[in-house]
């Protein structure tokens, strides 16, 4: 019994150093620049993105759709504010504000 009770505890403590050890000898297939900077491209993929197969190609016009919203919406909320100040009445729909006076509909 105590002679299996040794063989049972040695195959434990093997077994946890090995799982212990295992990240310590994976290769990962990286080769690093420096501690953390592990990125390298894929092969095949070009130095330059501008103008390659690799370029997004943005519109213009796309990515000016957040900052019009974004305008839009500060609008919106400046209207909301001089109505609350001249009211007291908080309106969300601005539509329910009247343009030339701030009484609401």
């Amino acid at each position: 019994m105590k002679r299996s009770l040794t063989i049972l505890a040695g195959s434990a403590i093997c077994l946890a150093s090995a799982f212990a050890a295992a990240p310590a000898l994976a290769y990962d297939g990286t080769n690093c620049k420096a501690p953390g900077n592990c990125w390298e491209p894929k092969p095949g993929y070009p130095e330059k993105v501008e103008g390659s197969e690799y370029d997004p190609k943005h519109d213009p016009m796309e990515l000016n759709k957040q900052a019009e919203s974004i305008r839009a919406m500060d609008e919106r909320n400046a209207m909301r504010v001089k109505h609350f100040k001249e009211t007291g009445d908080f309106v969300f729909d601005v539509s329910k504000i009247k343009e030339g006076g701030s009484t609401a509909q």
